[in-house]
């Protein structure tokens, strides 16, 4: 089954709503999804203004968040037998790339406050049983404030994170494919036409905790999704990228 564990909606920065998100990964055929909105830090600078926009999660938006994804999950699965994680992008950003970090969370719903060391945060995740991702860690290749911290502290954190991004949107990072890392590929989608992109590719059971052992172990391929009147594109994929036959 297709999967995208990295995507936002109009709780952060998002275009579309979730039902809407829902609805448009299930007319593609998607076996599971995650809806991840951002979670910036409450006390820096650039965290305020993000509260200030609407572009991210807060504590008073988060009760409702959770509501309304429970509710289309549920719709998920009803209509289009499509899993639906619940999660988060606990988001640090700082005017210095090298001092920017984002963490996807799969799994959780609880708050967690992103002021928080990044070592702190992953052992609170793992200790709520969610699963955590290194968000686009190196060059993204796009003109875009970058989030390097993760990648220059990859070795101290190798044993912390379930996976990191090797693709995010249509960018394929070779450091991260060449670098022996678990590995996971989204589309970071914000907008419809972000569609095309790499996308994670699983084989087993359509169950939420099957779908986060899945990525756990490793039992991941990588393929490159077209978004073309939705047909998949099974052709280009990365023989290197491939970490564990499904």
């Amino acid at each position: 089954m297709l999967c995208d564990f990295h995507i936002h909606s109009t709780f952060s920065d998002g275009r579309l709503t979730i039902p809407e998100l829902i609805d448009f990964y299930g007319q593609r055929g998607f076996g599971a999804i995650a809806i991840t909105d951002h979670l910036c830090e409450e006390e820096t600078i650039l965290g305020r203004t993000a509260r200030f926009f609407e572009r991210t999660l807060t504590r008073a938006s988060f009760p409702r968040y959770l509501e309304i994804l429970r509710q289309e999950s549920a719709r998920a699965w009803d209509r289009y037998r499509m899993v639906v994680i619940p999660g988060y992008e606990l988001t640090k950003n700082s005017l210095v790339n090298h001092r920017s970090a984002h963490v996807v969370v799969l799994g959780a719903e609880v708050f967690l406050s992103a002021d928080q060391e990044i070592v702190d945060l992953l052992m609170q995740v793992r200790d709520l049983g969610a699963l955590s991702i290194a968000a686009h860690p190196v060059n993204t290749g796009k003109f875009e404030p970058q989030t390097y911290h993760l990648w220059s502290r990859r070795e101290e954190l190798r044993n912390q994170f379930d996976a990191w991004e090797v693709a995010s949107g249509a960018v394929l990072f070779e450091e991260v494919a060449n670098s022996r890392l678990p590995m996971i590929a989204n589309s970071d989608l914000h907008h419809p036409r972000q569609m095309t992109s790499w996308k994670t590719k699983l084989s087993c059971e359509r169950h939420p905790h099957a779908v986060l052992d899945a990525i756990r172990r490793q039992e991941v391929d990588f393929v490159y999704f077209q978004d073309r009147v939705a047909q998949f594109n099974f052709g280009f994929t990365c023989p290197k990228l491939k970490t564990a036959q499904p």
